[in-house]
């Protein structure tokens, strides 16, 4: 393995690490980096309302799920080349030697946005022999997958390898509105790779690869039915309440994902004879559309949700490391080098039920044109068809890092290890919005107090709407009309104001584009991490070792319309002007962007980002390695400072930061071979994690003290394989169980506790088999199945959009069968 840049053994390499053998992932049919996590203990991987919206967790923690400018904090490498977002990194595997899970901070060796842990993805290389496979699988739910690879000599000195999939299965879940199917599966890859070793000290090798992934996908359904229900019946509306597993849906658009993949890459290694010369270069493009029915009912309360995104990506990485292991000074120095060009844009347009649907929240049919003649405006103005927001947005953002690891073999067994990385990130982020939402641009605040105002004088028998009426009183009681302004003025900016019911109706307030004169949408951090170890082997079979290191994430941008100027520099308030007099009564509150003349009506403060992430861990290990068992045992204690987070609102995606929050954890794994062909393996991890400081986590909430949401205790993993012959033939079985214990699905004490009503939980147990034989001639014929006892689980809950007390969410995936028929040659 490789876990350190440095080829060693498991036993001997002094890092939390799981490592998974090309055998096992096939055998375990793991078609992609979904499936994985059923091998590895302390990984967990959740898919949310798109399949791009994928988020790896490394004991309990990860991110960069629903938010484009938001980067995960697990580094995802396939063949040293780092993938920048999940979306990237989500397609059906490649042709796999090994896959590699690192817990804890790796940012000294890694580079970028590795704070919590690594997943590093090793293909095979192309052979001088020639060889390759074909393989085809068909299943339930219409599944028909086909593979084949193939490498080959050219001459002495360069090698070839080809291969491709395709990967297709029909829906799961059944449309009531659209007839349609969703979740399914439509995704192909192409990927060749040269191999040039013109000499036993040089070797190149070049990686081209394309895919694309074009599906109806991912569903969200209902779990918990608010008070909204009702109304989006009385309209004719449907969806299924409070059934997820039915997997049943009734939409009006259907969700959709494409997505697109390609890269090359090329490494270098030259052998200098006293150490080796390694180069990366590579460049990636990801461009991702996809699009879902945002209210997840049948009515047509919005006409448009689509979101885009492209991102290329350069990274170049330079690594010169001393050759060979156990000399008194073991070394590795090198630097890396991110430039990555993001472009991404949402629309999110009001349908034609949307202005009935209001007027069923506010309980009469008629107000909202009620409300548009008081407003002095036309019928029809408010929450019309096509209404809403556009978002444009772009991130520059370079970033490079150097680092160095030493180590020092003190004794035969005793080896002292130091490593440091500086990491310089850079940003420049340009977010454009355009709301269209007529309602969310009106100034309640001023309306609440004409209205008001009104009210007060005609109980005097004046009328407003009369200069012959109102203008005599003004002048002859003018201390009267002082004390009517101040009482209208309060009860405008109070709870009493007569208009405050429509303030949770405007969704799309005017948005305050930038960078503009006092905003620079600029970020730039810089971070200096550290990795201190200590290894000692015990015996030749026993290792022990104690480390400490931290790890670093940069600032992590809002490129959506939920990007908000901090309190900072704005001061929330919308200006009154008194009608008759033309006296402003309240005045936009003094603030950077009212002084730069950039306030606009219901513009209110919030953040443009997360700030930077910082990870410290104390690990303690043991590690043993006998005849027939191997295992590992770690203690660790984690703490994140400022760890990024989302937060849900009533129409998109905040950031924040959780100012500190710990996890004290164990974790165990073991492989045994107890007789000839029969092996175990198994995992555990035990976690103890809390929010020990976020007392900004939404406006007068304090969830410090608080098991974060996602976040389960507890983990378990438990294999078998059993290798053995009939006559000529050589087979297998093979079953395994993973455990990932019940958590939080929401931060917000409200949500959550709205939630709790519905009794559904979080807790996995999916247990996975398989049984194989094969022939002499290499022919192989395995009958499989992933969630073989179909477990039920919700992956997922948010809050719906549009919906007060709604809770939508998404059930897992349903058992799955099939048979894999595979030809080596």
């Amino acid at each position: 393995m490789t876990a350190s840049k440095r080829a060693a053994t498991l036993q001997d390499t002094p890092v939390a690490v799981s490592v998974v053998e090309a055998q096992e992932i096939e055998r375990a049919e793991i078609q992609d980096l979904l499936d994985l996590q059923t091998l590895v203990p302390s990984l967990v991987v959740r898919q949310g309302q798109t399949s791009g919206n994928t988020t790896f967790y490394i004991r309990g923690f990860g991110n960069g799920q629903n938010a484009i400018g938001l980067e995960p904090s697990v580094g995802v490498f396939i063949d040293g080349v780092y993938r920048s977002r999940s979306a990237a990194a989500i397609s059906d595997l490649p042709n796999l030697t090994r896959v590699e899970v690192l817990r804890g901070p790796q940012s000294t060796l890694f580079g970028k946005n590795a704070s919590v842990g690594v997943i590093s993805l090793v293909t095979r290389k192309p052979q001088f022999e020639f060889g390759g496979h074909v393989e085809s699988s068909f299943g339930n739910y219409g599944l028909h997958r086909f593979e084949a690879y193939v490498t080959s000599p050219v001459t002495n000195t360069l090698a070839v390898a080809l291969g491709g999939n395709v990967n297709r299965r029909d829906g799961y879940v059944e449309d009531l509105g659209t007839g349609e199917k969703y979740n399914e599966r439509n995704r192909w890859g192409i990927r060749g790779d040269i191999l040039w070793q013109p000499s036993s000290d040089v070797v190149f090798r070049l990686i081209a690869d394309y895919d694309k992934i074009d599906e109806n996908c991912c569903i969200i359904t209902n779990l918990v039915e608010g008070p909204t229900g009702a109304s989006i019946r009385a309209l004719g509306g449907r969806f299924v309440p409070e059934d997820p597993f039915s997997y049943q849906v009734a939409y009006d658009i259907v969700p959709s994902n494409r997505i697109e993949n390609y890269g090359i890459s090329l490494q270098g290694d030259i052998d200098l004879g006293f150490g080796t010369l390694t180069s990366i270069s590579a460049y990636r493009g990801n461009d991702v559309d996809s699009g879902f029915d945002p209210d997840a009912t049948s009515l047509k309360l919005f006409s448009t949700n689509t979101s885009q995104s492209q991102i290329k990506t350069f990274t170049q990485e330079i690594r010169l490391q001393s050759n060979g292991t156990g000399k008194l000074v073991d070394w590795t120095i090198g630097g890396f080098y991110f430039d990555e060009r993001l472009k991404s844009g949402n629309d999110l347009f009001y349908g034609a039920d949307y202005r009935p649907y209001l007027g069923a929240l506010l309980g009469n049919p008629t107000q909202v044109a009620a409300f548009e003649a008081f407003a002095g405006v036309p019928t029809g103005t408010f929450a019309a068809p096509g209404q809403g927001i556009s978002e444009r947005s772009r991130q520059d953002n370079t970033a490079w890092s150097i680092f160095g690891n030493i180590d020092l073999n003190i004794t035969g067994r005793l080896t002292a290890s130091i490593g440091i990385s500086h990491t310089e990130d850079r940003k420049d982020v340009m977010v454009n919005a355009l709301s269209t939402d007529a309602l969310a641009a009106v100034n309640l605040d001023q309306l609440g107090y004409t209205a008001t105002l009104r009210t007060l004088l005609a109980q005097r028998g004046v009328n407003l709407q009369n200069p012959a009426s109102v203008g005599p009183f003004v002048a002859g009681a003018p201390a009267i009309y002082a004390q009517i302004q101040q009482q209208a003025l309060a009860t405008a900016l109070g709870a009493a104001n007569p208009f405050n019911a429509l303030r949770a109706l405007q969704f799309f307030p005017p948005f305050l584009n930038f960078p503009n004169s006092v905003e620079d949408g600029r970020s730039r951090d810089n971070s200096t991490d550290f990795t201190v170890r200590l290894a000692y082997k015990l015996t030749d079979q026993l290792n022990v070792y104690a480390s400490y290191a931290t790890g670093f994430k940069a600032s992590s941008w809002n490129l959506s319309r939920q990007s908000r100027p901090p309190t900072a520099i704005l001061v929330s308030g919308n200006p009154v002007v008194d009608p008759v007099s033309r006296q402003v009564l309240r005045p936009t509150p003094s603030s950077p962007i009212a002084t730069a003349g950039l306030y606009s009506i219901n513009l209110a403060p919030g953040t443009r980002l997360a700030s930077p992430e910082d990870v410290e861990v104390y690990e303690l290990g043991v590690k043993g390695t006998f005849d027939r068992f191997a295992f590992t045992l770690t203690v660790f204690n984690q703490t994140l400072k400022n760890f990024q987070t989302t937060v849900f609102t009533q129409n998109g995606f905040v950031f924040a930061n959780a100012a500190k929050q710990s996890t004290f954890g164990v974790e165990v794994d073991f492989r045994w071979s107890p007789l000839e062909g029969l092996f175990l393996s198994g995992g555990a991890t035990f976690l103890d994690p809390v929010y020990d400081s976020f007392p900004n986590f939404g406006p007068g909430i304090d969830i410090s003290g608080q098991q974060p949401q996602g976040v389960a205790e507890t983990q378990f993993m438990l294999g078998s394989s059993y290798n053995f012959s009939i006559g000529r033939l050589d087979a297998f079985v093979r079953a395994d169980w993973q455990h990932i214990g019940n958590s939080p699905f929401l931060d917000d004490p409200k949500e959550a506790a709205t939630l709790a009503t519905g009794g559904y939980t979080r807790e996995q147990n999916l247990v996975n088999m398989s049984v194989g034989i094969k022939t002499a001639s290499s022919i192989s014929v395995s009958l499989w199945a992933r969630n073989l006892l179909d477990d039920q689980y919700i992956a997922f809950a948010s809050p719906a959009l549009a919906q007060a007390g709604t809770i939508n969410g998404a059930p897992n995936q349903p058992r799955t069968f099939g048979v894999t028929l595979h030809k080596s040659f």
